[in-house]
């Protein structure tokens, strides 16, 4: 179910595995999407951009995130905002759950599969 037109429920959403540290659940609706991610301790995002907005929402454990020059130790309860175009890298010394919301939505999550900034994990 990752498009989405009226009820649901998280239960429902299929998780996909990206690789050894990271699963997601996603649900998408026409102007935004929002996603789920289960990420292990040692896990990386590689440096990346995209013309999506993202909002982060950590939900337990610490993230650390570099945003163009800034870097934040970001822990359960925090949030950021990434305008679209701004090259952004994370990695994770716990497990650790987030929530991503992204406008419009990823058309490259949509087609499934592990993005390239996520294989060297």
């Amino acid at each position: 179910m990752p498009n989405l037109a009226g009820y649901g429920s998280l239960a429902s959403v299929t998780e996909e595995r990206i690789n050894d540290k990271i699963t997601r659940k996603f649900v998408s609706g026409q102007q935004g999407m929002i996603v789920w991610w289960n990420i292990k301790a040692g896990a990386q995002f590689a440096p990346h951009s995209h013309p999506h907005e993202q909002i982060v929402w950590v939900i337990k454990g610490k993230m650390d995130l570099r945003m163009g020059s800034e870097r934040r130790i970001m822990t359960a309860g925090d949030l950021a905002v990434i305008p679209g175009g701004v090259e952004h890298e994370g990695s994770y010394p716990e497990d650790t759950e987030v929530v991503d919301i992204f406008a419009p939505p990823r058309e490259d999550f949509l087609k499934g599969g592990t993005p390239a900034y996520m294989k060297a994990v």
